[in-house]
């Protein structure tokens, strides 16, 4: 969650020599990227790059973000960061005749055993997506891409997944326990098939995310019939909750063994429900979240599975 400590513009006003015209030069723009974990405190760092602005008379210096302190430091504070605070952040800074724009991109990250990474493909179908739609995708289902070693550790816990998908440094890999000639041959022994980094502008694959601990409460909300889409978004906001999104279900699933044999509607639109003791009819071979599909929203055979925040 996004937290302004102070959210204001200030003037400085600098002494100097007066001159009677300035030619604007154009903005100076710098990158960074910024790391922070789930439900961490996190600083955007926006800094004042020159100091050789002097002698264009009275200059004003306007920082967009927060309260400037005396080292010249305009950073924008965050905390407790949640999946949805990661993305690009501007920052400008005007200092009399000269722009700064810092453009800093923030990836919320959660560790490696207590999370869960989990495969996705939208409703459009398979191979579907280049890299900034599956950044979008993740953070939309609570989550964000998975990194390479949060997908080397699903995999030594056991996740085999036949399609290619993007990880948060560009490549484009896929886990494998059971070796076998569809996924990269069977000659080929167990681990990670990897792409190598692709376009990521217009390659197309699935996506590895990567979800945390839930803040909340995902459960099923016992209805009285099944429900549409739209009934199910306003059946869980009657109940003072959300519709329960793909990265809610696979943490409530993973980390607190949450089993319910009945499919339900998510807020992507997809019908899934959560096994973690396999049982005849109920994913009898393995513990899972089953994936039903993305049905036509008015169709009115499911349930649906809410979700609601810690107050």
């Amino acid at each position: 969650m996004m937290s302004l400590l102070c959210i204001t513009i200030i003037s400085l006003t600098l002494a100097g020599s007066a001159y009677s015209r300035v030619m604007t030069p154009p903005p100076f723009q710098a990158s960074a990227k910024v790391f922070a974990d789930l439900g961490a405190n996190v600083t955007l760092p926006c800094r004042l790059l020159s100091k050789d602005s002097m002698s264009f008379g009275h200059i004003g210096i306007r920082v967009k973000w927060t309260k400037e302190t005396d080292d010249e430091d305009a950073s924008l504070v965050m905390t407790d960061v949640s999946m949805e605070d990661t993305g690009k952040y501007h920052c400008e800074i005007i200092n009399g005749m000269e722009d700064t724009v810092q453009e800093i991109f923030l990836e919320v990250q959660g560790g490696l055993t207590d999370g869960v990474v989990f495969p996705y493909f939208p409703a459009s179908g398979r191979y579907d997506m280049n890299f900034e739609t599956a950044m979008q995708t993740c953070v939309s289902l609570d989550a964000v891409v998975a990194s390479y070693d949060q997908l080397y550790e699903a995999w030594k816990d056991g996740l085999d997944w036949c399609n290619a998908g993007w990880l948060s440094d560009g490549t484009v890999q896929y886990p494998i326990t059971k070796p076998r000639e569809p996924c990269g041959g069977s000659n080929n022994g167990p681990g990670l098939r990897n792409y190598g980094p692709r376009d990521k502008d217009t390659a197309l694959y699935d996506v590895f995310c990567y979800t945390s601990a839930l803040k909340g409460h995902l459960y099923w909300l016992v209805q009285p019939e099944r429900l549409t889409f739209d009934e199910a978004v306003q059946a869980c906001l009657d109940d003072d909750a959300e519709i329960a999104k793909v990265g809610h279900i696979y943490s409530a699933w993973k980390l607190e063994g949450y089993d319910r044999c009945d499919a339900g509607w998510l807020a992507d639109g997809s019908v899934r429900y959560p096994i973690s003791r396999p049982r005849k009819n109920c994913s009898p071979t393995e513990a899972a979240v089953r994936f039903v599909g993305f049905p036509d929203k008015s169709q009115k055979s499911y349930g649906v599975y809410c979700y609601k925040a810690q107050q």
